[in-house]
C-alpha cells in the first residue's frame, strides 16, 4: 500500500513540476480583465517573449494595466501573407452574405486589387467596384477582420504588398503621428523614410529593427577543405573550391532570404552596368529619365542601349545565384539553420542575416577568445534593409495595436532588440542581438541623439558606434535600385526554387562534372545549358519576369520550368562527363534520374539535338561569366 501510494505522489509530483517551475507569464500579472493584443508574427520565441514582457510593463505604468499579447504564430511571411488573405476574403464574403449581397466568383481578385476596378457597364463591373469599395472604405472588426490587431516582423515587400491589397491601413491618417515616433520635437529625424534606395517606413507601416545580409563560415572548416581565404563576397560563394559546403535557405519560405538573394542580383546588376561603362551619375540620370517616361528605353538611341545592359546584368545577377545553388550542402526552410551548422562544423560557410551570424559567433567563442564562425558583410553588398509592423484592417484592438507600435518604436523598446540581458533597461532572459532602427542609437553630433546613445551604449550587447555595424555607415556603401529588380521579388523567389531548389539534384550533378573535367572555361557547351534561363512556357527575361508571367499560373510556369530545367542539367552532365571520358559516370547518373522521377526518357529526347541552343547559349555564357574576371 505504501509502495503504491508513493509511486502515486511521484507520479503527482512529475506532472506538477512543469507549472511549478514555469516561467513568468508574458502578461506579468495580467488579469481576465485585462486588455489583450491580438500580433501575427515570423518573429523567434526570445522576440516575442522579450516584447510581449517590455510592452506589458510599459503599459501598465503608462495606462495603470499590463497586457497580455495572443502571438500566433503560423510560419513565416509567406504562410502569414496567404493566411491573412484568406481571413479577409472569408470575412468580406460572410458579410455581404449575411447582408443579402452576392459576392461573385471574381469579388476576391477584385478587393484584393491596388485599384479600384474599372467600370465598363456591365452588371458585372458593377458589383466587382461595389464589393471593392465596401471593403477599403470600413475599417470596422463587423465588416472585414482577420481578428488580428498587429502584423509584426518580415520584410518590406510582404508589408508593402498587404498594404496594396487593402488587409493593413494607415495608423494615424494625413500624417498626423505621434510626437517622437519618426522626429524629435526639433524635426531631426529618427526613422528616415527610406536609406540608400531601400524603404524604411510609410504611412502604412514602420519599421522597427534593421538588417543586413552577409556571409558566416568557419575557420577550421576552411582549413580541412583547403580553402585560401574566408569568403567575403557574393562571387566567392559560387567557386568551385566550396562545392557542396555552402548552406541556403529557401527563399520562398523566408522573405529574409528572397531580400538577401536580391542584394545579389542587386550587386551583380550595380557591377555589370558599371562595367560597361556607366558611371553612378550616368545611372542615376538615366533612372531618373526612365522613371520620368517608361516609354524611352524602347524609343531607340543610348538609352535603349542602357536597358539592354541592365536586362542582361539581372541575368548575370540570376545566374550567380544559380552557382551558389550548385555549391549548396541544403536549401532549409530555416534561416537560423546554416549559422548553427556552419558554427559546428557540418559546413564551411553560408548566407546569413546578420543577427542570426553574429550571435552564432559569439555562442561558438571559446573562453579563450577564439570563435568558430566569422560573420562579413560584403562590401557593397548588402543594403540596410527593415522589419516593419502594420495595422490590421478591422483590428478589434485598434487603440491597443497603436500604444505597442508607440512602445516599439520608443526608446524603451528599441533597447530590447539589442540590449544585453539582466541590465538595467535590457532584457529579461534573451540578447536578441538586432539593430534599433532609431538613428539616436548610433554616434551623432545632434544634441538629443547624442543624450540617448550615452545613454543605452553601455547596455547594448554589439558596438552599435562600429563602422562595421553601425547600419547608417553600412547603408553608405550599396544604393538600391528598385526598379531593377523590385517588381521581380516575388518571381525570383519562384525562379531560384525552379532552377536550384526542384532540379537541385541535377544541378549539383552537372556543376561537379563540370568542375572535375577542367572547369567551367574548359566545358562550354555544358555551362550555356547550365545557365540556360527556361524558355517555356516564355522565355524568362528582365522584361518578361514582370510582364508576360503575370497572366500565367503559377503552378504552370514552375512545372515547365522545372521540367526544363532539369533536362537542361543532365545534358551539360552528359556533355562534361563525356569530354573527360567518364561515360560509365555519365550513363550512370542518367539512369538515376530516369528511375527517379519515371520519365528520364521522354525529357532526355526533348533535349537531343541541341546544338543551335548550345550554339545561341554561349552569348550568354560569356556574359554571365564576365563576373568571373572581376
Amino acid at each position: 500500500m505504501k509502495k503504491g501510494l508513493a509511486i502515486l505522489a511521484m507520479a503527482a509530483a512529475m506532472v506538477a513540476l512543469p507549472f511549478i517551475f514555469k516561467p513568468k507569464s508574458d502578461g506579468g500579472d495580467w488579469g481576465p480583465d485585462d486588455p489583450v493584443l491580438v500580433v501575427i508574427t515570423p518573429h523567434n520565441e526570445a522576440i516575442r517573449d522579450e516584447f510581449a514582457a517590455g510592452f506589458s510593463s510599459w503599459h501598465a505604468r503608462k495606462f495603470g494595466s499590463p497586457v497580455r499579447i495572443d502571438w500566433r504564430v503560423i510560419g513565416g511571411t509567406t504562410e502569414i501573407m496567404r493566411y491573412l488573405v484568406s481571413e479577409y476574403v472569408g470575412s468580406m464574403q460572410g458579410w455581404r452574405e449575411r447582408h443579402d449581397l452576392p459576392f461573385p466568383s471574381d469579388a476576391a481578385s477584385a478587393m484584393l486589387s491596388g485599384k479600384m476596378p474599372e467600370d465598363d457597364g456591365s452588371d458585372a463591373a458593377r458589383l466587382r467596384r461595389e464589393v471593392w469599395l465596401d471593403f477599403r472604405t470600413n475599417d470596422s472588426p463587423s465588416v472585414a477582420s482577420s481578428r488580428i490587431d498587429i502584423f509584426f516582423g518580415g520584410g518590406t515587400y510582404d508589408h508593402g504588398k498587404a498594404a496594396e491589397q487593402g488587409l493593413t491601413v494607415a495608423p494615424w491618417p494625413d500624417g498626423d503621428l505621434p510626437p517622437g515616433l519618426v522626429a524629435d520635437d526639433e524635426g531631426n529625424v529618427l526613422i528616415p523614410k527610406a536609406l540608400s534606395g531601400d524603404v524604411w517606413r510609410t504611412d502604412h507601416f514602420y519599421g522597427t529593427v534593421l538588417s543586413t545580409f552577409g556571409i558566416c563560415s568557419n575557420p577550421d572548416r576552411l582549413k580541412d577543405i583547403g580553402a585560401d581565404a574566408p569568403p567575403a563576397t557574393w562571387y566567392d560563394l559560387a567557386k568551385p573550391a566550396f562545392f557542396g559546403q555552402v548552406g541556403v535557405t529557401d527563399p520562398t519560405k523566408s522573405g529574409s532570404v528572397a531580400k538577401a538573394f536580391e542584394m545579389i542580383v542587386q550587386q551583380v546588376m550595380a557591377d555589370t552596368v558599371r562595367a560597361a561603362g556607366y558611371t553612378e551619375a550616368d545611372i542615376d540620370a538615366n533612372e531618373a529619365a526612365i522613371a520620368a517616361n517608361p516609354a524611352i528605353a524602347a524609343e531607340g538611341g543610348a538609352l535603349a542601349d542602357y536597358e539592354r545592359t541592365v536586362e542582361a546584368a539581372w541575368v548575370d545577377g540570376v545566374n550567380l545565384v544559380r552557382l551558389i545553388g550548385a555549391n549548396a550542402r541544403y536549401f532549409t526552410d530555416s534561416a537560423g539553420k546554416v549559422p548553427i551548422d556552419v558554427g559546428m562544423g557540418a559546413i564551411a560557410t553560408g548566407i546569413a542575416i546578420d543577427f542570426f551570424g553574429r550571435f552564432q559567433a559569439e555562442y561558438t567563442r571559446t573562453p579563450d577568445g577564439v570563435a568558430h564562425l566569422e560573420y562579413v558583410t560584403p562590401k557593397g553588398g548588402s543594403c540596410v534593409s527593415a522589419d516593419p509592423m502594420s495595422l490590421m484592417r478591422g483590428a478589434p484592438n485598434r487603440e491597443l495595436a497603436l500604444r505597442f507600435i508607440e512602445f516599439v518604436l520608443s526608446p524603451e523598446g528599441q533597447a530590447l532588440w539589442n540590449a544585453r540581458p539582466g541590465t538595467e533597461g535590457g532584457t529579461r532572459r534573451y540578447a536578441i542581438r538586432r539593430l534599433p532602427i532609431r538613428r539616436d542609437f548610433y554616434p551623432s553630433d545632434i544634441g538629443g541623439f547624442k543624450e540617448v546613445y550615452s545613454r543605452y551604449a553601455p547596455i547594448m550587447s554589439d558596438d552599435l558606434g562600429n563602422p562595421a555595424v553601425n547600419p547608417y555607415e553600412l547603408a553608405k556603401d550599396f544604393t538600391y535600385r528598385q526598379r531593377w529588380s523590385g517588381r521581380h521579388f516575388g518571381i525570383q523567389r519562384d525562379l531560384v526554387r525552379a532552377i536550384c531548389i526542384d532540379s537541385g539534384d541535377e544541378l549539383r550533378a552537372a556543376w561537379k562534372a563540370v568542375i572535375e573535367n577542367g572547369g567551367p572555361e574548359a566545358n562550354p557547351e555544358a555551362m550555356a545549358l547550365i545557365l540556360a534561363l527556361p524558355t517555356r512556357p516564355v522565355p524568362v527575361s528582365w522584361a518578361s519576369a514582370t510582364r508576360e508571367y503575370r497572366g500565367i499560373p503559377r503552378l504552370e510556369y514552375m512545372r515547365q520550368w522545372t521540367a526544363e530545367m532539369r533536362g537542361n542539367y543532365r545534358a551539360a552532365l552528359r556533355l562534361a562527363t563525356q569530354r573527360g571520358g567518364n561515360w560509365q559516370a555519365a550513363r550512370a547518373c542518367q539512369q538515376v534520374g530516369a528511375e527517379k522521377r519515371g520519365t528520364g526518357n521522354r525529357e532526355r529526347s526533348n533535349y537531343a539535338g541541341r546544338s543551335p541552343r548550345i550554339r545561341t547559349g554561349r552569348r550568354r555564357r560569356n556574359r554571365a561569366w564576365n563576373w568571373r574576371r572581376r
